[in-house]
């Protein structure tokens, strides 16, 4: 058994990315990193008895090259004697973002549709530093910082702690071919900027073990990350007076004691409770919020941001959705 192979069999458990029986969709879009996952869990379901399904996304955007991707990954999920789902979305906004959340929210229809535990998707080390140094040059806050984790929710990342260098070095080893994504050598993204021409610049002129020195950062940030939301999420459990599923009612004076830190992290966890999520809620939202908590003046306030409305009387502050 390869390095590699016996690597994320040991980041599965040091982690709890799976158990014995679990159903896992593997989301493979025919790049090496994608194929390696579904070579590598291939060969070790049988060791956890794991029932996997192939997931594909044919954007469409590189014409016969997408087509071309798509039956590559067909022809590989039947050789593994494996089901696949594949979406064609119409009509693509060709950013990030919009790819992305077309990618997870399909992944996420496959799990859900066949009752299955788990999506992984193909991170590996290498995306883990351009990740970082994007949501640095983004201004992000710890929990930002913190990048991808093992384990969120139901997407797991078994080879987040793997380098691009030993997939690829696997996948030669191995004989195993993959599709070769032209645009990523072109910089019309952010990460492809970062992965092209920043990190390269950055081990040259700065540090050669970069991507190695980042890795060290994030788990100790993803650490620290993790204590204070232990922490504010107790607070914010038993100290809220307004305890309903749509809003969230604070005491003003109990949270202006605490750390500014723990302070954002239960504003954003009421915003979270009325609003369900935490989606365009940015740093400079929950700095207004915080501003207007500071405020001395009259005893009644009333903020609206992003279909929510925080009302201020006296020491409560209640954020609740706008129509409430």
């Amino acid at each position: 058994m390869s390095n590699l192979v016996k690597k994320i069999q040991n980041t599965a458990f040091q982690n709890n990315l799976w158990t014995k029986g679990s159903k896992i969709v593997l989301g493979v879009s025919g790049g090496p990193d994608s194929v390696c996952l579904l070579e590598v869990l291939a060969k070790i379901a049988p060791k956890y008895d794991l029932e996997l399904i192939v997931a594909h996304v044919n954007y469409g955007l590189r014409g016969k090259d997408s087509d071309k991707d798509e039956e590559f990954v067909r022809e590989l999920a039947e050789k593994h004697n494996l089901e696949i789902a594949v979406l064609n979305p119409k009509n693509t906004k060709a950013t990030e973002n919009n790819l992305r959340e077309i990618r997870y929210n399909f992944f996420e229809e496959v799990r859900k549709e066949n009752a299955f535990d788990f999506v992984a998707v193909a991170h590996n080390a290498d995306d883990q530093a351009e990740t970082f140094l994007m949501r640095v040059m983004r201004g992000s806050g710890l929990t930002g910082l913190s990048a991808m984790k093992y384990k969120s929710g139901k997407i797991i990342r078994p080879m987040l702690g793997i380098s691009r260098k030993e997939i690829l070095n696997y996948l030669d080893r191995t004989d195993k071919t993959y599709r070769t994504d032209r645009t990523n050598k072109k910089n019309l993204f952010f990460r492809n900027k970062v992965r092209n021409q920043l990190i390269p610049y950055l081990e040259k002129n700065f540090n050669p073990q970069l991507r190695k020195t980042i890795l060290g950062a994030v788990s100790s940030i993803a650490e620290d990350a993790d204590l204070l939301e232990k922490i504010a999420s107790e607070i914010y459990r038993t100290d809220r007076t307004n305890k309903t599923d749509s809003a969230s009612s604070l005491s003003v004076k109990k949270l202006m004691d605490l750390h500014p830190a723990l302070q954002r992290r239960i504003i954003l966890k009421a915003v979270e409770k009325a609003k369900k999520d935490l989606k365009d809620i940015d740093a400079a939202h929950v700095e207004e919020i915080l501003k207007a908590l500071k405020s001395t003046k009259g005893k009644r306030q009333v903020m609206v941001f992003k279909g929510l409305k925080l009302t201020r009387i006296g020491d409560k502050v209640i954020i609740s959705e706008l129509n409430n």
